[in-house]
């Protein structure tokens, strides 16, 4: 069979892309291969890191394994102030300098958000002046998420009780903040 691309040389080499559940096949030279940037048996494009970065999609920016590439690489994002590139700080996992956080800010918060998940909750030592009232305002908020929960599944006397619960928590904080 000869080269697709350059139709002289013998193909001996196959390429199979699977897009969207679209299957493409090409068969190249050596030399066309090499001229489209494809990877060759033996050549390793991509280290271990590369791979798992993939597979957890840690930097959104790098093209799938496996992926044809025909367009030159954007300039790549990199620290104004110690010139660490993105690509040596998700390589490293650590950063240059403190303006680092500013740089790479965009693609650290979908980062940020998959590591720490929903934990925004503070857990530490809270003042004793407000203790009280922080405390109970998060038995509040957490009375008004059950109670939600109660209305989307229609259990409307159960969603009634929370209510009062909720009616009474409010009255006695006003309470409380009218001795004060």
């Amino acid at each position: 069979m000869l080269c697709q691309h350059c139709n002289e040389r013998k193909a001996t080499l196959r390429f199979t892309k699977i897009v969207n559940g679209k299957k493409t096949e090409k068969h190249l030279c050596e030399h066309c291969a090499k001229e489209q940037g494809e990877a060759l048996p033996g050549n390793n494009n991509y280290s271990i890191h590369d791979l798992l970065s993939g597979m957890l999609n840690l930097d959104s920016s790098n093209p799938p394994l496996g992926q044809i590439h025909f367009k030159k690489p954007k300039a790549e994002l990199s620290c104004p102030k110690c010139k660490l590139s993105y690509s040596a700080f998700v390589k490293n996992s650590r950063f240059g300098c403190s303006h680092c956080y500013q740089a790479f800010e965009e693609k650290l918060d979908p980062i940020l958000k998959r590591v720490h998940g929903g934990n925004h909750v503070h857990r530490g030592k809270i003042p004793k002046r407000i203790g009280g009232k922080l405390e109970h305002k998060r038995k509040v908020t957490k009375l008004k998420e059950k109670m939600q929960f109660y209305i989307q599944n229609e259990e409307f006397e159960e969603a009634a009780i929370i209510r009062d619960e909720i009616r009474a928590l409010q009255r006695e904080q006003n309470d409380e903040g009218g001795n004060e």
